[in-house]
């Protein structure tokens, strides 16, 4: 059976620098899988070019089973895979619902819009109380709430979150992780980059260890949570 991602020797390059120097992984349908590592790893290039905004060197992406490698960003949405970027890049002066209607800007259908808005809000009901609020007036962590409703208004197959953590509060962090947890029971496919490895380990069925544009360690999130060189090098752990 075809995995929903596949990604095959992936090379990415900014001018003469390789950011991405040939990696491969797989994303099967209803899995969270997440890719780890230190800053310059790597991790946020890969998604940027999964997502179309880059463009690869050499590879092959294949979503769904279809080549991505020719299409254009604004499609590759409309294929049905989501990119929650890192920095959040919400509009500020717009208001929560109006950023939320933004996510579902290839749709046409008002009732299917309506209830997925309401979904949101369920999931992060601080921006149902505040719907009419200007997006800019929002914390840290509750606007990357809303960059996470607003990704998941395209109702994406595939949900892909770059750092969703970035400079929140413990609290708020946990929220996040929260949030990314009762996707994943409801069925939503993740690719997760993140900072926090431990949160993203534990989330995740499977990781992949990134370090300076390769990947040099897999396994399932169980497993690298509970390897000794992954926890010595991301997890604080001696």
């Amino acid at each position: 059976m075809t995995a929903l991602l596949e990604v095959e020797d992936l090379k990415v390059a900014y001018g003469k620098i390789q950011a991405v120097k040939g990696i491969s992984f797989k994303v099967e349908a209803g899995e969270v899988v997440t890719l780890i590592g230190t800053n310059g790893a790597g991790k946020t290039t890969t998604l940027r070019t999964l997502s179309g905004l880059l463009k690869p060197v050499g590879g092959q992406i294949k979503f769904n089973g279809k080549s991505l490698k020719k299409i254009p960003a604004h499609e590759i949405v409309s294929h049905g895979l989501a990119h929650s970027p890192e920095g959040r890049h919400i509009f500020p002066r717009m208001t929560i619902e109006d950023n939320l209607r933004l996510g579902a800007f290839l749709r046409n259908d008002k009732a299917g819009i309506d209830k997925d808005i309401q979904r949101s809000y369920d999931l992060f009901p601080i921006l149902g109380e505040r719907r009419k609020q200007a997006a800019g007036t929002l914390s840290g962590g509750e606007q990357q709430m809303l960059a996470m409703g607003r990704a998941l208004m395209s109702q994406p197959k595939l949900l892909m979150l770059d750092e969703p953590s970035m400079g929140l509060s413990p609290i708020m962090m946990q929220k996040i992780m929260a949030t990314i947890a009762e996707l994943k029971a409801q069925g939503t496919t993740i690719l997760l980059v993140e900072q926090n490895a431990q949160a993203a380990l534990s989330l995740a069925d499977h990781g992949h260890v990134m370090e300076v544009g390769n990947i040099v360690l897999s396994g399932s999130g169980h497993d690298l949570l509970h390897d000794e060189s992954v926890r010595k090098a991301y997890l604080g752990v001696d």
